[in-house]
């Protein structure tokens, strides 16, 4: 029996894959390599550099001997910076490896076989394939372009059971843009209170990334602190993708297990990383305000394109650096059936790779990132209006990449 026989995949991953959004991006890269012409507006990275004074920072911790092993939750020094900004004490913070660590840690540190975890659609991808790594069981509640893509109170309340341990929020959000006002944040906390064996985890890692006012949940609500998690990071606002470094803020036992987990899996996060980190949180913040005025151009940019193509129709997004379009009516024209079928004809005909809204929990729309400069968002634009504007291909027949800019 060789090793590829001997391994088969446990129960608890036997449902997942590789995320689409990397299987879009990594086709993407291969039809380039190729040779093609290919502009990607699929991935959430800010393009960017990250702030000068942050890489010095990096380089000096490195010169310093900060090379060894840190502490599990994280460098006191940077805790502590964390602490002070969110009113907590240290013993309320770890640091992980990124942001989606501190989402695994919490699954992982939580939820038995069975217990269910709440989650609007559309989501980010991975939240529902860690609920489930995690033994979890999603709750997706469709949460439609009608109501904001923000779920009610109501819908909140129909969907939580007695085995619901979490209910997970992203405000600003991932796909959608959409971000929850005070006063939105504070009805559904009257449900929650009426739940008190229901935590509540919120993503709020684009909080700097907001066109309209942010309030953070645990600011509205602090009534509701000792069941929540606030999750957040650098790698988006600072444009630290690569530097992996997020946090999570709660109550003190929370955290105590969430180290707990993470001290088996990668212990602490990179030494180096949080010097950095440390820079970027307490250095000069004006370029924030300066990247948000560039990406505020880049999102009127593409949702005034958008809206005048046929068959789609874009909200404006709140905040974060990605529109959700409808394009039920643009698949419709160019006889697709589904969302998918649209982005894969939209890459394979006019080398334009784009997200398809199945990934996030919601069909029938699309997500674009502005994260790019606008000479790419402009060409972008212009390869998914050649695209409209030309008539169904017939099945079969669709051009190569190469061949359609030809």
């Amino acid at each position: 029996m060789t090793a590829s026989q001997a391994f088969r995949r446990s129960a608890r991953i036997a449902s997942l894959e590789i995320s689409e959004i990397v299987q879009i991006t990594e086709r993407a890269a291969s039809l380039r390599a190729e040779g093609a012409d290919i502009v990607a507006l699929s991935t959430g990275e800010p393009d960017f550099p990250t702030p000068s004074h942050v890489v010095e920072a990096a380089h000096q911790a490195a010169l310093a001997g900060r090379t060894k092993y840190p502490a599990t939750l994280g460098t006191p020094e940077l805790r502590d910076l964390i602490a002070s900004q969110n009113g907590v004490g240290r013993a309320n913070v770890i640091v992980s490896t990124g942001a989606k660590q501190v989402l695994a840690n919490a699954m992982l540190a939580s939820l038995d076989p069975g217990d269910e975890v709440v989650m609007p659609a559309p989501y980010w991808t991975s939240y529902s394939d860690i609920v489930a790594l995690a033994g979890g069981a999603p709750v997706v509640v469709p949460c439609t372009m009608e109501t904001g893509f923000r779920i009610t109170p109501e819908r909140l309340d129909a969907a939580i059971t007695p085995r619901t341990r979490w209910v997970m929020l992203n405000s600003p959000s991932n796909p959608t843009g959409a971000i929850y006002s005070r006063d939105e944040l504070r009805s559904l906390a009257g449900v929650l209170q009426r739940h008190p064996h229901v935590m509540v985890l919120v993503d709020e890692i684009y909080d700097h990334l907001s066109f309209t006012d942010f309030a953070s949940m645990r600011e509205v609500v602090p009534e509701l602190s000792d069941r929540m998690l606030i999750v957040n990071g650098v790698s988006k606002a600072y444009a630290m993708t690569g530097w992996r470094i997020g946090w999570g803020i709660g109550p003190a036992d929370m955290i105590f297990a969430l180290g707990a987990v993470q001290g088996q899996i990668t212990s602490g996060a990179s030494a180096i990383s949080q010097a950095a980190a440390v820079a970027a949180l307490s250095g000069p913040q004006e370029l924030l305000a300066e990247r948000l005025a560039i990406l505020k151009t880049r999102r009127d940019l593409v949702v005034s394109r958008l809206n005048a193509m046929p068959g789609i129709t874009c909200p404006v997004p709140d905040g974060a650096f990605y529109v959700f379009p409808d394009v039920t009516g643009a698949m419709a024209a160019k006889g697709l059936a589904t969302c998918a079928e649209f982005c894969t004809a939209l890459l394979e005909t006019q080398g334009l790779a784009l997200v398809p809204g199945r990934a996030f929990g919601l069909p029938g729309h699309l997500r674009l990132s502005f994260a790019y400069s606008q000479a790419n968002l402009e060409a972008g634009l212009d390869r998914l209006e050649r695209f409209l504007s030309r008539p169904p291909e017939p099945a079969g027949e669709e051009r190569p990449v190469a061949e359609s800019f030809s």
